[in-house]
C-alpha cells in the first residue's frame, strides 16, 4: 500500500469543527497534516488536498470564486453553507466536491468526514489499482488489450502500440480495422471473441495479421471481462508474437540434423547412455569400434551394462566407480583402462566421462580414445632410456 498524505485546511471554520475532524484515527498508510486560517490564503489553499471552507455570514458567491481561481484541479472543496447561501452559489455546484448546511449536530459531523475520508481513500486506493495494471501490462513484451462487446478497444498496452504504430489516443476507442489499417474487421478475430462471451471462458487461437506491410502470426489468449452483475461485458487479449518461431524451429532441425550426421561419422568416439546404464541413447560407428563391436546391438547382445563386456575384468570396477562417481550435471573425469577384443587385440583407452542434464534428464556423455600406438611409443622410449641407463652403468664401471 502506498503512502498518502493528505493536507487539510480549514478556511473560516470554528474551532469544534476541525477539532472533530482531529480525533478520527486515519486509516493505515494515510496520515493527516492540519492548516487552518480566519481568511483564505492562497498558498495554503494551493498546497491543500482537502478545503473546507465555512461561509455562513460571508458573500458565498464571493468566497467561492476566490476557492475555486486558487484550489489545485484534483483538490476537494467542502463548503459550510446556509440553505439560503445555496441559491447564490447554485450555477457553481460542479465546482465544488460537496456542501455541508448549517446547523450540524456533533454525530452528523462526524458521520460526514468518516465517509468522506473513507471515500479519499477509495479513491487513492482506485489509483494504486491503476498504477500496478498499468506497470503489469505495460512492462510485457506481449500485446495486451481490452474490448467491449462491440470490439472497441478500451484500453490497450505500449506493446501493442507499438506494433500498429499509433498511440494509445489514436487506439482507445476504435475498433480492429483502424487500428490494423485493414479495410475490414477479421472474422476470426470476431468469431473467437463471440465464443469467449458465450462460453465465458478463455480461448486460445493463432492469428495472422498485417502490421506495417509485415505479415505477423500471434498465439492470442482471449478471456471474458464482467460487468457489475456479472454479466459479459467484453473481452481481454493477450497476443505472443510468434512470426519468427517455425523459422526457429528450422533452424534448429536443420542443425540438429547436421550435429547428429557430424558425430555419427567423425573420427570421435562418443556415446551416450542413461544413468543406470542400461539404455545407450546415441553411439557413433568410431566408438563401436574402439570397443570391438560392429553394430549398437551386437554391443548390447554382448551384455552393455554401463561397461562394454571387451573391458579388462580389473579395470571395471574402477571405471564404473569413475563414472557412477558423478553426482552434479556438468561434473566430468577422466579414466584409463584397457580392453581386449574378440580377435586378441588389446587396447589401451582413455575415456572421458561428463554426466549431462538435457530438458531436466540427467545422462552420461563418453568420449573414447584409444592411445594403445601412443603406450607402445611410451614403453618403447622407457625401455631405450633404461638400456641407456644400463650401459652407461657399465661403462662406468
Amino acid at each position: 500500500m502506498c503512502h498518502c498524505n493528505i493536507r487539510i485546511y480549514f478556511v473560516g471554520c470554528p474551532n469544534q469543527i476541525s477539532a472533530k475532524l482531529k480525533e478520527i484515527t486515519p486509516f493505515e498508510n494515510f496520515t493527516y497534516e492540519f492548516f487552518e486560517s480566519n481568511f483564505a490564503e492562497e498558498s495554503l489553499i494551493k498546497n491543500s488536498d482537502i478545503i473546507f471552507a465555512d461561509l455562513k455570514n460571508i458573500d458565498a458567491a464571493g468566497a467561492l470564486q476566490t476557492l475555486v481561481s486558487w484550489k489545485p484541479q484534483n483538490s476537494q472543496l467542502i463548503l459550510f453553507l446556509t440553505k439560503e447561501q445555496l441559491y447564490a452559489i447554485s450555477d457553481k455546484f460542479s465546482e465544488i466536491t460537496d456542501f455541508w448546511l448549517h446547523p450540524l449536530s456533533e454525530s452528523e459531523l462526524d458521520f460526514r468526514f468518516r465517509k468522506l475520508l473513507q471515500s479519499y481513500k477509495e479513491s487513492k486506493d482506485s489509483w494504486q489499482t491503476n498504477q500496478y495494471l498499468e506497470a503489469a501490462i505495460n512492462s510485457s513484451p506481449d500485446l495486451v488489450w481490452y474490448k467491449d462487446k462491440n470490439g472497441i478497444h478500451e484500453k490497450v498496452n505500449d506493446s501493442f502500440c507499438k506494433t500498429v504504430n499509433k498511440t494509445k489516443e489514436q487506439v482507445q476507442g476504435r475498433g480492429h480495422a483502424y487500428i490494423w489499417d485493414v479495410e475490414y474487421d477479421d472474422p476470426a478475430c470476431i468469431e473467437s471473441e463471440r465464443i469467449v462471451m458465450e462460453r465465458k471462458e478463455t480461448f486460445i487461437s493463432e492469428e495472422t495479421i498485417q502490421s506495417g506491410g509485415e505479415t505477423k502470426i500471434l498465439t492470442t489468449y482471449k478471456s471474458p471481462s464482467y460487468d457489475l452483475d456479472n454479466s459479459v461485458m467484453g473481452t481481454v487479449g493477450v497476443a505472443i508474437d510468434i512470426t519468427q518461431e517455425p523459422k526457429y524451429a528450422n533452424e534448429l532441425i536443420q542443425k540438429n540434423e547436421a550435429l547428429e550426421t557430424l558425430f555419427t561419422t567423425m573420427d570421435c568416439r562418443i556415446m551416450c547412455h542413461s544413468l543406470d546404464g542400461k539404455h545407450i541413447m546415441s553411439i557413433n560407428s568410431a566408438a563401436l569400434n574402439i570397443l570391438g563391436y560392429e553394430s549398437e546391438q551386437e554391443l548390447i547382445a554382448d551384455g552393455f551394462n554401463m561397461i562394454a563386456h571387451s573391458v579388462f575384468e580389473e579395470d571395471k570396477p574402477i571405471l564404473r566407480s569413475s563414472i557412477t562417481g558423478l553426482k552434479n550435471a556438468g561434473n566430468n573425469i577422466n579414466v584409463e583402462y584397457h580392453m581386449q577384443h574378440k580377435n586378441g587385440e588389446i587396447l589401451y583407452v582413455i575415456g572421458n566421462i561428463k554426466l549431462i542434464e538435457e530438458k531436466g534428464k540427467l545422462f552420461y556423455q563418453r568420449y573414447l580414445l584409444d592411445c594403445a600406438a601412443q603406450k607402445l611409443k611410451e614403453t618403447q622410449e622407457r625401455l631405450e632410456d633404461k638400456r641407456r641407463q644400463i650401459l652407461v652403468h657399465a661403462l662406468s664401471i
